[in-house]
């Protein structure tokens, strides 16, 4: 599947030109192995495990709840595998959007070298904060998580995931995991790599914190609110590059992201400082994974609230930036009156011409035709 146009050159093989130019088809070829392994029945045992969600537990039904038996999945080593087979079908998804969609908009609408690069960001995380907020939301709402919020901390814990859970975690996982490697596809500028790396990193920290210990509900919930959010941002930031005097989804995703910084909190007070901190069983059991015990509730809230001391304190400076290029823009320009000097220094410079040098016109200077003829 070719993804990237080739140019008339052909670099060489691995070089740095070469994988730039062609990783697409590369990690395509990769991901073909896997799919092609589990055709033999040689090779299906290890290829399902980069494939298929590992760790299947098969629930029997009972009479209060289903006629048919469910199936649930807990984690383990093996979802390694899984996250990068997933982490290479991000890498393809990605050169297509920014193939066939992407680069097309850019060719039309002659961006600058700054806002090319801004507008792939936002055009690549729009794509996928659309569809996860989607995704997420119709897990929560399959699985009643809006009509029973008490679900985020009953039951505790919730080792036990549906199928659309764990794959939703495989992907978020696999999705931020092919962030890393973007930053060299994509010919990220350096003064840029030190911001995507620590977002790409309080991604990662915080989807696998939460899918470790087992608190999948709240992390569901949270990443839903933030996605949408964030979803907000890049496509009023898409609209603004081709059209700056457009403001009004700025406006809107200010309010939104106060609200959701609040909302986040609540939410994780509700869950780990309340609802997890009045469960009977507080003891830690690795067999189980139950990680309910005081240090880990401690350490669970504080990584929140640092989070998002840390993005209130990006948005202010955000705002206030925005605030003095809108007052620098608004504000009509100074008329400056030309300054006239006095002294003998002008009268000098006047004689002796532009920046000192002796004009003809300064030589023959009334005052000196009288210094001749005396």
């Amino acid at each position: 599947m070719a993804i990237r146009k080739k140019s008339n050159k052909n670099p060489p093989l691995l070089s740095h030109e070469f994988l730039l130019q062609n990783h697409a088809d590369i990690v395509s070829c990769l991901a073909m192995l896997f799919l092609l392994g589990l055709m033999f029945e040689v090779t299906a045992k290890g290829a399902i495990i980069f494939v298929a969600l590992q760790y299947n537990v098969t629930r029997p039904a009972t009479e209060e709840q289903a006629t048919e038996s469910a199936s649930l999945y807990h984690y383990g080593i093996k979802d390694l595998a899984t996250v990068l087979f997933y982490m290479l079908v991000a890498i393809i998804i990605h050169a297509i959007i920014q193939e066939y969609v992407l680069d097309k908009i850019n060719r039309r609408m002659h961006f600058s070298k700054t806002k090319h690069s801004k507008f792939n960001e936002s055009g690549q995380l729009s794509a996928f904060y659309l569809f996860a907020c989607v995704w997420g939301t119709f897990i929560l709402i399959s699985e009643n998580y809006i009509s029973d919020p008490t679900i985020l901390w009953r039951a505790y814990p919730h080792n036990l995931m549906t199928f659309q859970t764990k794959f939703f975690y495989i992907s978020q996982l696999a999705y931020w995991l092919h962030a890393f490697p973007e930053l060299y596809f994509q010919k990220t500028k350096k003064e840029d790599i030190p911001r995507q790396l620590v977002y790409i990193g309080l991604y990662l920290f915080h989807i696998a914190g939460a899918y470790l210990l087992n608190l999948n509900h709240l992390g569901l919930v949270l990443l839903v609110l933030h996605y949408f959010v964030e979803f907000l941002f890049h496509i009023s930031r898409l609209f603004y590059f081709s059209d700056e005097k457009y403001q009004k989804g700025f406006s809107l995703w200010a309010v939104l992201f106060v609200l959701g910084r609040l909302l986040t909190l609540i939410l994780s007070v509700l869950t780990v400082g309340f609802g997890l901190a009045r469960a009977e069983n507080q003891k830690l059991d690795f067999s189980t994974g139950n990680f309910n015990v005081l240090a880990v509730r401690i350490a669970v809230l504080a990584s929140i609230c640092i989070t998002q001391a840390f993005m209130m304190w990006k948005f202010i400076n955000f705002q206030l930036r925005r605030w003095r290029e809108h007052s620098a823009f608004q504000a009509p320009p100074v008329k400056r009156k030309p300054a006239v000097t006095k002294g003998r220094s002008t009268r000098k410079g006047t004689e002796n011409g532009v920046n000192g040098t002796v004009t003809s016109n300064g030589a023959d200077s009334p005052r000196n035709r009288k210094e001749k003829s005396s």
